[in-house]
């Protein structure tokens, strides 16, 4: 599956909110690059996220944004997946 079937999964996910997380690097107070992960925005309402995801898209075109289907009132590290980006390393270089 490519970035764009997975953020349309978010999307059209049963789950009530909508969580859009992005990915970037950038240097820490050494000089030295580090990736970075953010949440960025929550809803209940899809479009608003799709919105939100142009809008962000625009804005930094060369972050990452990545947007997940979540349930209320969970530990989301209970489930089989939760909202992760992840770094390579040559994210890095």
């Amino acid at each position: 599956m490519n970035d764009e079937e997975l953020i349309q999964l978010g999307l059209s996910g049963k789950a009530p909110l909508k969580v859009i997380l992005g990915g970037w690097t950038e240097s820490n107070t050494d000089g030295q690059k580090v990736g970075v992960v953010g949440l960025l925005y929550v809803t209940t309402d899809v479009q608003q996220a799709q919105q939100q995801l142009t809008r962000l898209r625009k804005q930094k075109p060369d972050h990452y944004y990545m947007v997940y289907s979540v349930p209320y009132d969970t530990d989301l590290s209970t489930l089989s997946h939760w909202p992760t980006l992840e770094i390579d390393p040559e994210d890095l270089t």
